[in-house]
């Protein structure tokens, strides 16, 4: 017995032990849920993690990303988490990657054991709930949203899919994001916690995964309540990447969707502004249906609108500004 890991092993012995030393796990994005997941795999011992994200760290983020620190601000999320988690434990290997994508992502994945989905958008869900259903592996999913959050074990032909419960996603725009309807440290901590707990369970043999229902857990009482989910037959089906930039690719056009009050207050340099009611309306901006546009609006829901209804009309290279003019200010403001 390992003096590291002598307090687990004593619940599942050295061979457990040995089982997570050997285990690859996928980890979805370095943010809220996959700060707290990170860390307890990394000190459970997983023996390798696949860590995609292409976000930066942020100031906002701090809040609740706890595998990052100030001195991380301004690089890559999964450099950041790397470091920690190699600071918690030498021992554990972590390849990173960029965001996960529909043509590179079975075989990015192809050495996974199972899959913690951290992810805040459904392009990305539907992403992870396909690549698990080709592997043949458990999609551990929650979502979080103000105070509430949600969690299960996605895993086909052992029970429901994410596509059972979810089985098309909402409009653009109908869902707020977290900087719209806010989001507590804790909330995510706890979630992101029990992320880590169904992956170690099903790599140990340990326990009964939280498969067939959802755990919904309310801050506001500290309470969880578990709602039966049958598998109704979805299959997964592989999906398009999410029409949308974290950055500016240079040469873009930039069009503001947001209102004269808004632009007035701050504006990205060489934008132009095209209110979102006009292109719902109707109305088209002056641009080739194949030119290449960058849509934003303050937080990423409007302009995701705006490249939904320009997209159905055929302008095929137009994509919303992930995180909007908000993020924008914080990677491009002192």
């Amino acid at each position: 017995m390992s003096r590291r890991y002598a307090r687990q092993e004593a619940l599942w012995g050295t061979e457990g032990q040995a089982k997570l030393a050997n285990a690859t796990v996928a980890v979805i994005g370095a943010g809220g849920l996959g700060s707290p997941a990170l860390l307890y795999l990394a000190g459970a011992g997983v023996g390798r993690i696949l860590l995609f994200d292409d976000d930066v760290v942020s100031l906002s983020n701090l809040q609740r990303q706890v595998i990052h620190g100030m001195d991380d601000i301004g690089g890559p999320k999964t450099a950041s988490a790397a470091e920690t988690i190699h600071q918690l434990n030498p021992e554990v290997q972590v390849l990173q990657y960029p965001r996960l994508s529909s043509a590179t992502a079975l075989a990015h994945l192809a050495e996974a054991d199972v899959l913690l989905d951290g992810t805040d958008n459904f392009e990305a869900r539907y992403l992870c709930s396909w690549a698990c259903h080709e592997l043949g592996i458990p999609h551990v999913w929650a979502s979080i949203l103000g105070f509430d959050a949600q969690l299960s074990v996605f895993w086909s032909g052992h029970g429901p899919v994410y596509e059972d419960v979810f089985p098309t996603a909402p409009a653009p725009g109908s869902v707020p994001s977290c900087s719209q309807a806010g989001v507590l440290g804790p909330v995510v901590g706890t979630v992101g916690s029990a992320m880590a707990l169904e992956a170690l369970k099903y790599l140990t043999g340990t326990g009964t995964l939280l498969t067939g229902k959802i755990g919904y857990f309310d801050a506001l009482t500290c309470t969880w309540e578990y709602i039966p989910v049958v598998a109704g037959g979805a299959t997964p089906t592989q999906p398009a990447d999410a029409p949308e930039v974290r950055t500016v690719p240079s040469g873009y056009r930039i069009i503001d969707v947001r209102t004269e009050e808004e632009r007035a207050e701050h504006s990205i340099p060489g934008s132009e502004h095209f209110l979102l009611d006009r292109i719902l309306a109707g109305e088209n901006p002056r641009l080739g249906h194949d030119e290449p546009a960058v849509i934003h609006c303050a937080g990423g829901i409007r302009s995701a609108q705006a490249v939904a209804a320009l997209r159905e009309r055929g302008y095929t290279q137009v994509y919303s500004l992930r995180g909007g003019i908000n993020a924008w200010l914080e990677q491009n403001t002192a």
